[in-house]
């Protein structure tokens, strides 16, 4: 099974996507900035296909457990990126927000030639759930193009 994110509008210190799951558009994405050679924490992840599984460790799953104690099993981790650790999907609006990870939100704004997300926690709420319950049925890979 696979989730599909796909890039499509570059702001000064953002990338906005779409994130699709079976061919249907389910939300919007936001990481940092694409570039050739990683900078930590403000980089956006490179395009290619990679596993997602819970991890269920660390300070960010310990506030979601507590944020989401009737669904949470740990955090949407997607794993094995090149030079890459601890990327997420979680919650959040704005380039500042992502440290590499995957923000997601309903509607999208641009300020100041950057985009945000917004509406952040209903989609997560919703992504979360349709993807735990895809792995709980198998294995799931995250596509980024």
């Amino acid at each position: 099974m696979e989730i599909h994110v796909k890039r499509v509008r570059q702001g000064k210190n953002s990338t906005l996507s779409e994130i699709y799951i079976e061919g249907e558009f389910i939300c919007y994405g936001l990481e940092d900035l694409i570039r050739e050679e990683k900078v930590p924490g403000i980089t956006a992840i490179p395009a290619g296909r990679y596993k997602l599984e819970f991890r269920q460790y660390g300070g960010m799953h310990g506030r979601y457990t507590r944020l989401y104690p009737d669904f949470h099993r740990g955090m949407l981790h997607i794993t094995k990126i090149p030079n890459f650790s601890y990327v997420y999907i979680h919650k959040g609006n704005s380039h500042e927000h992502t440290a590499g990870c995957i923000l997601v939100g309903e509607m999208v704004e641009r300020v100041d030639g950057d985009y945000l997300v917004v509406r952040s926690e209903e989609a997560y709420i919703s992504l979360y759930k349709r993807i735990a319950g895809m792995m709980g049925r198998g294995a799931v890979h995250i596509v980024i193009a």
